[in-house]
Protein backbone atom coordinates (compact mmCIF):
# COMPACT_ATOMS: atom_id res chain seq x y z
CA UNK A 1 0.00 0.00 0.00
CA UNK A 2 1.58 3.04 -1.14
CA UNK A 3 -0.13 6.12 1.31
CA UNK A 4 2.93 8.39 0.69
CA UNK A 5 2.53 11.80 -0.62
CA UNK A 6 5.44 13.88 -1.99
CA UNK A 7 6.16 16.88 -3.64
CA UNK A 8 7.57 16.98 -6.71
CA UNK A 9 10.91 18.89 -5.17
CA UNK A 10 10.70 16.38 -2.64
CA UNK A 11 10.91 13.83 -5.86
CA UNK A 12 13.81 15.43 -7.26
CA UNK A 13 15.61 15.59 -4.08
CA UNK A 14 15.10 12.33 -3.44
CA UNK A 15 16.19 10.97 -6.93
CA UNK A 16 19.02 12.98 -6.54
CA UNK A 17 20.34 11.29 -3.22
CA UNK A 18 19.87 7.94 -4.61
CA UNK A 19 21.78 8.74 -7.13
CA UNK A 20 24.60 9.64 -5.60
CA UNK A 21 24.27 6.59 -2.84
CA UNK A 22 25.75 3.83 -4.15
CA UNK A 23 24.51 1.58 -1.36
CA UNK A 24 21.08 1.37 -2.49
CA UNK A 25 20.02 -2.00 -0.93
CA UNK A 26 16.09 -1.51 0.09
CA UNK A 27 12.48 -3.17 -0.72
CA UNK A 28 11.07 -2.05 -3.59
CA UNK A 29 7.17 -1.82 -2.73
CA UNK A 30 4.39 -1.52 -4.79
CA UNK A 31 3.64 1.94 -3.30
CA UNK A 32 1.42 5.21 -4.25
CA UNK A 33 3.48 7.94 -3.59
CA UNK A 34 1.61 11.08 -4.96
CA UNK A 35 3.70 13.45 -7.04
CA UNK A 36 2.43 17.16 -7.60
CA UNK A 37 0.25 18.41 -10.50
CA UNK A 38 3.02 19.74 -12.33
CA UNK A 39 4.88 15.90 -12.93
CA UNK A 40 2.32 15.28 -15.47
CA UNK A 41 2.82 18.76 -18.01
CA UNK A 42 4.47 18.11 -21.04
CA UNK A 43 7.34 20.25 -21.59
CA UNK A 44 8.36 22.31 -24.43
CA UNK A 45 11.90 22.25 -25.93
CA UNK A 46 12.84 25.64 -27.88
CA UNK A 47 14.47 24.70 -31.14
CA UNK A 48 16.72 27.49 -32.83
CA UNK A 49 17.06 26.60 -36.10
CA UNK A 50 18.31 29.49 -38.49
CA UNK A 51 19.92 29.14 -42.31
CA UNK A 52 23.46 31.00 -42.39
CA UNK A 53 21.96 33.65 -44.76
CA UNK A 54 19.74 34.62 -42.20
CA UNK A 55 22.40 35.64 -40.01
CA UNK A 56 23.62 38.18 -42.33
CA UNK A 57 20.10 39.84 -43.32
CA UNK A 58 18.97 42.48 -40.43
CA UNK A 59 15.27 42.45 -41.67
CA UNK A 60 14.87 38.66 -40.51
CA UNK A 61 13.72 38.75 -37.04
CA UNK A 62 14.85 35.20 -35.27
CA UNK A 63 11.70 33.30 -33.86
CA UNK A 64 12.04 30.72 -31.17
CA UNK A 65 9.32 27.48 -31.54
CA UNK A 66 8.14 25.61 -28.76
CA UNK A 67 7.39 22.20 -29.72
CA UNK A 68 5.26 19.89 -27.41
CA UNK A 69 4.89 16.13 -28.11
CA UNK A 70 3.88 12.85 -26.75
CA UNK A 71 5.73 9.57 -27.97
CA UNK A 72 2.90 7.34 -29.03
CA UNK A 73 2.57 5.37 -31.81
CA UNK A 74 -0.05 5.13 -34.88
CA UNK A 75 -0.90 1.54 -33.93
CA UNK A 76 -1.21 2.48 -30.13
CA UNK A 77 -3.82 5.52 -30.61
CA UNK A 78 -5.96 3.20 -32.76
CA UNK A 79 -5.95 0.44 -29.81
CA UNK A 80 -7.02 3.28 -27.27
CA UNK A 81 -9.62 4.19 -29.36
CA UNK A 82 -10.77 1.11 -30.21
CA UNK A 83 -10.93 0.03 -26.08
CA UNK A 84 -12.68 3.38 -25.46
CA UNK A 85 -15.73 2.32 -28.41
CA UNK A 86 -15.68 -1.21 -26.91
CA UNK A 87 -16.12 0.17 -23.48
CA UNK A 88 -18.97 2.33 -24.41
CA UNK A 89 -21.13 0.35 -27.45
CA UNK A 90 -20.29 -3.33 -26.75
CA UNK A 91 -23.55 -5.16 -24.69
CA UNK A 92 -21.40 -6.64 -22.39
CA UNK A 93 -19.36 -3.46 -21.53
CA UNK A 94 -22.43 -0.73 -20.18
CA UNK A 95 -20.49 2.18 -18.65
CA UNK A 96 -20.97 1.99 -14.80
CA UNK A 97 -22.30 4.61 -12.79
CA UNK A 98 -19.74 7.00 -11.43
CA UNK A 99 -18.47 6.07 -7.61
CA UNK A 100 -20.16 7.96 -4.98
CA UNK A 101 -19.45 8.44 -1.54
CA UNK A 102 -20.81 5.76 1.08
CA UNK A 103 -20.79 6.17 4.86
CA UNK A 104 -17.73 5.61 6.43
CA UNK A 105 -18.23 3.89 10.37
CA UNK A 106 -16.07 4.25 13.27
CA UNK A 107 -12.36 2.68 13.09
CA UNK A 108 -11.92 -0.65 14.46
CA UNK A 109 -10.04 -1.21 17.65
CA UNK A 110 -6.54 -2.92 17.83
CA UNK A 111 -5.57 -4.64 21.30
CA UNK A 112 -3.27 -3.29 23.81
CA UNK A 113 -0.94 -6.01 23.77
CA UNK A 114 -0.22 -5.95 19.42
CA UNK A 115 2.57 -3.27 18.85
CA UNK A 116 2.20 -0.34 16.60
CA UNK A 117 4.04 1.40 14.10
CA UNK A 118 5.08 4.75 15.78
CA UNK A 119 2.97 7.12 13.41
CA UNK A 120 -0.16 5.84 14.84
CA UNK A 121 0.10 8.51 17.59
CA UNK A 122 0.26 11.40 15.12
CA UNK A 123 -2.38 12.42 12.47
CA UNK A 124 0.35 13.80 10.82
CA UNK A 125 1.24 12.76 7.36
CA UNK A 126 4.86 10.47 7.81
CA UNK A 127 7.38 12.09 5.82
CA UNK A 128 9.50 9.85 3.33
CA UNK A 129 12.18 8.14 4.32
CA UNK A 130 15.82 9.03 3.23
CA UNK A 131 16.91 5.85 4.47
CA UNK A 132 17.87 2.95 2.21
CA UNK A 133 16.17 -0.22 4.43
CA UNK A 134 19.06 -2.90 4.64
CA UNK A 135 18.28 -5.95 6.01
CA UNK A 136 20.19 -8.54 8.27
CA UNK A 137 19.22 -12.40 8.09
CA UNK A 138 17.48 -11.55 11.24
CA UNK A 139 15.54 -8.53 9.56
CA UNK A 140 15.01 -10.72 6.60
CA UNK A 141 12.96 -13.55 8.18
CA UNK A 142 10.36 -10.98 10.30
CA UNK A 143 10.46 -9.37 6.63
CA UNK A 144 9.56 -12.72 4.98
CA UNK A 145 6.65 -13.28 7.93
CA UNK A 146 4.88 -9.79 7.80
CA UNK A 147 5.18 -10.48 3.76
CA UNK A 148 3.77 -14.01 3.68
CA UNK A 149 0.69 -12.61 6.39
CA UNK A 150 -0.18 -9.85 3.84
CA UNK A 151 -0.24 -12.40 0.95
CA UNK A 152 -2.80 -14.52 2.93
CA UNK A 153 -4.94 -12.16 4.09
CA UNK A 154 -5.54 -10.54 0.04
CA UNK A 155 -5.99 -13.70 -0.80
CA UNK A 156 -8.91 -13.95 1.57
CA UNK A 157 -10.20 -10.68 0.75
CA UNK A 158 -10.82 -11.35 -2.64
CA UNK A 159 -12.99 -14.45 -1.25
CA UNK A 160 -15.35 -11.75 -0.15
CA UNK A 161 -15.85 -9.97 -3.35
CA UNK A 162 -19.09 -10.49 -4.99
CA UNK A 163 -22.40 -8.29 -5.74
CA UNK A 164 -23.73 -6.84 -2.44
CA UNK A 165 -21.06 -6.91 -0.06
CA UNK A 166 -19.90 -3.53 1.27
CA UNK A 167 -16.36 -2.72 1.47
CA UNK A 168 -17.03 -1.78 5.17
CA UNK A 169 -17.61 -5.60 5.25
CA UNK A 170 -13.88 -6.22 3.44
CA UNK A 171 -12.44 -4.25 5.73
CA UNK A 172 -14.03 -5.32 9.17
CA UNK A 173 -12.56 -8.88 7.86
CA UNK A 174 -9.60 -8.29 6.65
CA UNK A 175 -8.85 -5.88 10.17
CA UNK A 176 -10.29 -9.11 12.09
CA UNK A 177 -7.67 -11.55 10.38
CA UNK A 178 -4.39 -9.32 11.09
CA UNK A 179 -5.13 -8.80 14.75
CA UNK A 180 -5.86 -12.63 15.10
CA UNK A 181 -2.13 -12.99 13.58
CA UNK A 182 -1.32 -10.71 16.43
CA UNK A 183 -0.13 -8.07 13.45
CA UNK A 184 -1.35 -4.28 12.79
CA UNK A 185 -2.94 -3.30 10.25
CA UNK A 186 -0.68 -0.45 8.74
CA UNK A 187 -3.06 1.78 7.06
CA UNK A 188 -4.88 2.31 10.18
CA UNK A 189 -3.75 5.77 11.35
CA UNK A 190 -1.36 6.07 8.99
CA UNK A 191 -1.52 10.09 8.70
CA UNK A 192 -5.03 10.01 9.56
CA UNK A 193 -5.99 6.84 7.31
CA UNK A 194 -9.27 5.86 9.01
CA UNK A 195 -9.65 2.52 7.88
CA UNK A 196 -7.30 -0.81 8.52
CA UNK A 197 -7.43 -1.79 4.04
CA UNK A 198 -7.83 0.64 1.26
CA UNK A 199 -10.73 -0.94 -1.21
CA UNK A 200 -10.62 0.92 -4.48
CA UNK A 201 -13.19 0.66 -7.03
CA UNK A 202 -13.77 0.71 -10.72
CA UNK A 203 -12.64 4.66 -11.41
CA UNK A 204 -10.50 4.67 -8.00
CA UNK A 205 -6.97 4.58 -8.64
CA UNK A 206 -6.03 4.09 -5.08
CA UNK A 207 -6.32 4.96 -1.18
CA UNK A 208 -10.31 4.33 -1.87
CA UNK A 209 -11.44 4.30 2.09
CA UNK A 210 -14.02 1.65 3.12
CA UNK A 211 -17.59 2.15 3.09
CA UNK A 212 -21.37 1.31 3.31
CA UNK A 213 -20.77 1.06 -0.87
CA UNK A 214 -21.77 -2.40 -1.71
CA UNK A 215 -20.07 -4.13 -4.65
CA UNK A 216 -21.95 -4.31 -7.82
CA UNK A 217 -22.09 -7.27 -10.65
CA UNK A 218 -19.08 -6.06 -13.01
CA UNK A 219 -16.88 -3.96 -10.49
CA UNK A 220 -13.53 -4.23 -9.97
CA UNK A 221 -11.97 -3.68 -7.00
CA UNK A 222 -8.42 -3.23 -5.60
CA UNK A 223 -7.82 -4.30 -2.57
CA UNK A 224 -4.23 -3.04 -0.81
CA UNK A 225 -3.09 -4.86 2.44
CA UNK A 226 -0.37 -3.97 4.78
CA UNK A 227 0.32 -5.85 7.68
CA UNK A 228 3.28 -4.60 10.93
CA UNK A 229 4.30 -7.37 12.35
CA UNK A 230 6.99 -7.90 14.44
CA UNK A 231 8.54 -4.69 13.55
CA UNK A 232 8.08 -4.48 9.60
CA UNK A 233 6.02 -4.29 7.08
CA UNK A 234 4.63 -6.25 4.78
CA UNK A 235 2.89 -4.63 1.71
CA UNK A 236 0.75 -6.34 -1.32
CA UNK A 237 -2.50 -5.76 -3.17
CA UNK A 238 -4.18 -7.31 -5.83
CA UNK A 239 -7.24 -6.43 -8.11
CA UNK A 240 -10.32 -8.86 -8.40
CA UNK A 241 -13.36 -8.80 -10.66
CA UNK A 242 -16.73 -8.84 -9.06
CA UNK A 243 -19.11 -10.86 -11.24
CA UNK A 244 -19.58 -10.52 -14.58
CA UNK A 245 -16.99 -8.23 -15.84
CA UNK A 246 -16.85 -6.86 -19.41
CA UNK A 247 -14.12 -7.35 -21.50
CA UNK A 248 -12.68 -4.08 -21.61
CA UNK A 249 -11.97 -4.18 -17.89
CA UNK A 250 -11.10 -7.75 -17.81
CA UNK A 251 -8.38 -7.38 -20.29
CA UNK A 252 -7.51 -3.67 -18.35
CA UNK A 253 -6.83 -5.95 -15.23
CA UNK A 254 -5.16 -8.66 -17.23
CA UNK A 255 -2.51 -6.31 -18.63
CA UNK A 256 -2.04 -4.50 -15.25
CA UNK A 257 -0.67 -7.78 -13.87
CA UNK A 258 1.66 -8.90 -16.54
CA UNK A 259 2.61 -5.38 -16.35
CA UNK A 260 3.86 -5.76 -12.49
CA UNK A 261 5.20 -9.32 -13.27
CA UNK A 262 7.51 -8.26 -16.61
CA UNK A 263 8.42 -4.39 -14.38
CA UNK A 264 10.32 -7.63 -11.32
CA UNK A 265 11.31 -9.69 -14.13
CA UNK A 266 14.43 -6.67 -14.70
CA UNK A 267 14.84 -6.26 -11.22
CA UNK A 268 18.17 -7.51 -9.47
CA UNK A 269 21.38 -6.02 -7.74
CA UNK A 270 22.75 -3.42 -10.29
CA UNK A 271 19.94 -2.94 -12.33
CA UNK A 272 19.31 0.40 -12.98
CA UNK A 273 15.37 1.77 -12.13
CA UNK A 274 14.70 2.89 -15.52
CA UNK A 275 14.79 -0.76 -16.78
CA UNK A 276 11.34 -0.92 -14.51
CA UNK A 277 9.90 2.03 -15.77
CA UNK A 278 10.29 1.17 -19.62
CA UNK A 279 9.29 -2.61 -19.77
CA UNK A 280 6.02 -1.58 -17.70
CA UNK A 281 5.45 1.25 -19.98
CA UNK A 282 5.99 -0.38 -23.36
CA UNK A 283 4.03 -3.27 -22.31
CA UNK A 284 0.86 -1.20 -20.74
CA UNK A 285 1.38 0.82 -24.54
CA UNK A 286 0.86 -2.19 -26.58
CA UNK A 287 -2.64 -2.48 -25.46
CA UNK A 288 -3.64 1.11 -25.27
CA UNK A 289 -3.43 1.16 -21.60
CA UNK A 290 -1.90 5.05 -19.63
CA UNK A 291 0.44 4.31 -16.69
CA UNK A 292 -0.19 6.63 -14.09
CA UNK A 293 2.86 8.86 -13.42
CA UNK A 294 1.93 10.45 -9.91
CA UNK A 295 2.54 7.45 -8.01
CA UNK A 296 5.76 5.20 -7.31
CA UNK A 297 7.03 2.23 -5.93
CA UNK A 298 9.08 2.57 -2.67
CA UNK A 299 11.34 0.80 -0.11
CA UNK A 300 9.64 -0.94 2.50
CA UNK A 301 10.55 -2.82 6.18
CA UNK A 302 10.51 -1.18 9.76
CA UNK A 303 9.69 1.75 7.94
CA UNK A 304 6.68 1.90 5.63
CA UNK A 305 7.24 4.11 3.37
CA UNK A 306 11.62 4.74 2.37
CA UNK A 307 14.03 5.78 -0.69
CA UNK A 308 14.34 4.35 -3.35
CA UNK A 309 11.45 5.87 -5.10
CA UNK A 310 10.49 3.23 -7.82
CA UNK A 311 8.65 5.12 -10.94
CA UNK A 312 6.46 2.52 -12.88
CA UNK A 313 7.00 5.02 -16.13
CA UNK A 314 9.96 7.34 -16.31
CA UNK A 315 13.94 6.72 -16.81
CA UNK A 316 15.31 6.74 -13.58
CA UNK A 317 19.32 6.81 -12.85
CA UNK A 318 20.11 4.70 -9.75
CA UNK A 319 20.65 0.87 -9.38
CA UNK A 320 19.35 -1.51 -7.17
CA UNK A 321 21.49 -3.14 -4.78
CA UNK A 322 21.37 -6.45 -2.91
CA UNK A 323 19.15 -7.04 0.51
CA UNK A 324 16.69 -4.51 -0.03
CA UNK A 325 12.68 -4.81 0.14
CA UNK A 326 10.76 -2.23 -2.34
CA UNK A 327 7.77 -2.58 -3.71
CA UNK A 328 6.64 -2.54 -7.28
CA UNK A 329 3.41 -1.35 -7.65
CA UNK A 330 2.17 0.14 -11.21
CA UNK A 331 -1.68 1.46 -12.08
CA UNK A 332 -2.78 1.26 -15.18
CA UNK A 333 -5.83 2.93 -16.88
CA UNK A 334 -8.03 2.51 -19.68
CA UNK A 335 -8.81 6.23 -20.39
CA UNK A 336 -6.37 9.53 -18.72
CA UNK A 337 -3.82 9.08 -16.43
CA UNK A 338 -5.30 12.83 -15.01
CA UNK A 339 -6.55 12.47 -11.26
CA UNK A 340 -9.06 13.94 -8.91
CA UNK A 341 -8.77 13.37 -4.82
CA UNK A 342 -12.45 13.42 -3.01
CA UNK A 343 -12.08 15.79 0.37
CA UNK A 344 -11.39 13.16 2.30
CA UNK A 345 -7.77 13.66 0.87
CA UNK A 346 -7.38 10.32 0.38
CA UNK A 347 -9.25 8.64 -2.29
CA UNK A 348 -8.06 9.46 -5.77
CA UNK A 349 -10.18 8.66 -8.61
CA UNK A 350 -9.59 9.15 -12.58
CA UNK A 351 -10.46 12.59 -13.86
CA UNK A 352 -12.07 10.97 -16.71
CA UNK A 353 -14.34 8.38 -14.73
CA UNK A 354 -12.31 5.31 -16.53
CA UNK A 355 -11.60 2.54 -14.42
CA UNK A 356 -8.44 1.67 -12.95
CA UNK A 357 -6.51 -1.24 -11.87
CA UNK A 358 -3.17 -2.09 -9.61
CA UNK A 359 -1.27 -4.84 -8.32
CA UNK A 360 1.09 -4.78 -5.68
CA UNK A 361 4.26 -7.25 -4.94
CA UNK A 362 6.66 -6.61 -2.16
CA UNK A 363 10.39 -7.72 -3.40
CA UNK A 364 13.74 -8.20 -1.96
CA UNK A 365 16.39 -7.94 -4.59
CA UNK A 366 19.15 -10.65 -4.75
CA UNK A 367 22.37 -11.10 -7.06
CA UNK A 368 20.39 -12.99 -9.58
CA UNK A 369 17.04 -11.77 -9.17
CA UNK A 370 14.29 -10.40 -7.36
CA UNK A 371 12.27 -12.38 -4.95
CA UNK A 372 8.82 -11.87 -4.48
CA UNK A 373 8.17 -12.32 -1.05
CA UNK A 374 4.22 -11.54 -0.86
CA UNK A 375 3.59 -14.10 -3.92
CA UNK A 376 -0.48 -14.64 -4.09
Amino acid sequence: MALANITLSQAAAAAAAAAASPQLSSSLVHGETKLSASSTLLMGSPLASRSPSSLSSPKVTRRQLVVHSKRISGLEEAIRIRRERELRTSPTSKRMPPLRRGKVSQRLPVPDHIPKPPYVSSKLLPEISSEHQIHDAEGLARMRAACELAARVVDYAGTLVRPSVTTNEIDKAVHQMIIDAGAYPSPLGYGGFPKSVCTSVNECMCHGIPDSRQLQDGDIINIDVTVYLDGYHGDTSKTFLCGNVNRAMQRLVKVTEECMYKGIAVCKDGALFRKIGKRISEHAEKFGFGVVDRFVGHGIGTIFHSEPLIYHHLPFLSNLRIESDVVAEPILTLGTTECVTWEDNWTTLTADGSPAAQFEHTILITKTGAEILTKY
